[in-house]
């Protein structure tokens, strides 16, 4: 059977698996719309795929590892069907390309995350017994014309793309390499997607960018550098601010949140239409990376830590109960002891209400590779990550211990991981609240008080319905 003409016949089927950040997540709903045009169903059951689709992580060695230890499963799957086609997309795909295919012979396709357009294709020349492949990056693929697929969906949440790609070159990431240059989505069809989301009963969108301050659009295309636009083209464009003020009108009676800030690019207007749209989250998260001046600069981030410093200063001298989360690297490489405790002297400054931590992990190809020595073992790196976790660890339950006794508007997501009878959503500085369930329904937005916690978790009961508008 040819996969390549679109069919309502869903004869063959579709299992994809995601690993790694929200976009990656969000990729899988787009492949899933994609081969959903050419035949395929989308299946939650491994055992009755035709096609399973890993859409990887490439950020750390340990994604990796994984992503192979799951492929050597996959492929003894092949003794019960011998017609399963397995492929490797996304990030992994692009950085280790033909070798998955020629050397490790672990997989029949491999697509980059430009390359979902062509996936029916080369599904198409496995079928007629090769392999295949398509990596090539675009300048100009956004995806902003399909309507994703909500995998695995609660009904409530929803990943909307609204640009891909990344500029920045930090010097430790993989991702400009595996994803290709910045390119932002028309906002016609942002405002479009987030519509149809709204008339499906979602209540809560996620508006996605490797970069979202960097999002630029104007009347003839999109541009990185607003310094070089024309004064015409400065008129016509549409920056990040512009855009969540055009979604938040667009759709008052749903919540929105974005991912993830860059701290050289969030700027005070952006925070200004947060303080003014009721139905924008208080909350941002901001990777600081590290808290050291030297080491940021190690890292190619482009800013120093006073630089960071001011930057919370300001979101919380507009939203002063602004929600604040942090991406934190442990044992980069040439980081001294004395740097070390700058990171941890700036999430105790800083207050973040939950940080992402990580030792650091080189990746093949990154500038940091080619240009330092990866010097920090490995239990040094352990140890300095413990000790950032035990700091963010007091922090946060100091944070969570300050909602006690306050009320909260949440949005009730799902039931709770630990009982039935308790639902559990988040509030507006995206902590997690549990409370007894009572007659309230998932996807309402009720007020609850908060009357005792754990060190990221908000426990209490609800008092009522609420409203975002």
């Amino acid at each position: 059977m040819s996969t390549l003409e679109p069919t309502t016949a869903s004869s063959r089927k579709l299992y994809i698996e995601s690993y790694g950040c929200a976009m990656n997540f969000s990729d899988s709903e787009i492949i899933a719309s994609i081969m959903g045009e050419h035949g395929f169903e989308s299946t939650n059951q491994e055992e009755e795929a035709d096609v399973i689709f890993l859409n990887t992580c490439a950020i750390r060695d340990n994604a990796e590892q994984r992503i192979r230890t799951r492929l050597i499963h996959l492929r003894s799957n092949k003794k019960q069907n011998s017609d399963l086609i397995i492929g490797v997309l996304g990030c992994m795909a692009e950085r280790l390309k033909d070798k998955l295919l020629e050397e490790e012979k672990l997989v029949d396709v491999v697509a980059g995350p430009d390359s979902y357009r062509e996936l029916p294709k080369l599904v198409a020349e496995v079928d007629e017994g090769g392999r295949a492949i398509n990596v090539l990056l675009s300048r100009e693929e956004t995806y902003g014309d399909l309507n994703p697929v909500r995998l695995n969906s609660n009904g409530v949440n929803a990943f909307v793309s609204i640009m891909r790609g990344c500029d920045n070159m930090c010097s430790f990431c993989v991702v400009p390499f595996t994803r290709g240059r910045e390119r932002s989505r028309d906002p016609k069809s942002i405002i479009k997607e987030a519509i149809e989301l709204q008339n499906q009963g979602y209540k809560e969108l996620i508006l996605l960018g490797q970069n979202v301050d960097s999002f630029l659009w104007f009347g003839g295309g999109a541009k990185k550098d607003f310094k070089k636009l024309t004064e015409e083209e400065r008129n016509q464009s549409i920056d990040f601010a512009d855009l969540i003020e055009m979604v938040a009108q667009s759709v008052p009676n749903m919540r929105i949140r974005y991912s993830t800030s860059h701290p050289r690019d969030i700027n005070e207007k952006v925070v200004h239409v947060m303080a003014k749209y009721l139905n924008i989250c208080n909350y941002i998260h901001l990777p600081a990376q590290s808290g050291n001046s030297r080491v940021l600069e190690a890292m190619s981030r482009n800013y120093t830590r006073e630089w960071y410093m001011d930057k919370i200063t300001m979101i919380r001298n507009i939203i002063p109960d602004c929600g604040i989360s942090c991406d934190i690297i442990a044992g980069f490489c040439t980081e001294t002891e004395k740097e070390h405790k700058d990171t941890l002297s700036l999430i105790e400054w800083a207050k973040f209400d939950f940080s992402y931590m990580y030792k650091y992990s080189e990746r093949p190809g990154t500038p940091a590779a080619k240009k330092f020595t990866d010097d920090i073992p490995e239990d040094v790196k352990g140890r300095r990550l413990s000790e950032i976790i035990a700091i963010q660890n007091k922090v946060s339950k100091e944070k969570s211990t300050d909602y006690i006794g306050k009320e909260v508007i949440v949005l009730i997501e799902n039931s709770s991981k630990k009982s039935d009878q308790d639902w559990m959503g988040r509030n507006d500085q995206n902590l997690v609240v549990v409370f007894p369930k009572e007659s309230y329904k998932k996807g309402e937005f009720v007020k609850v008080l908060v009357e005792r916690c754990t060190t990221t978790t908000l426990i209490g009961k609800a008092i009522g319905i609420a409203s975002i508008s």
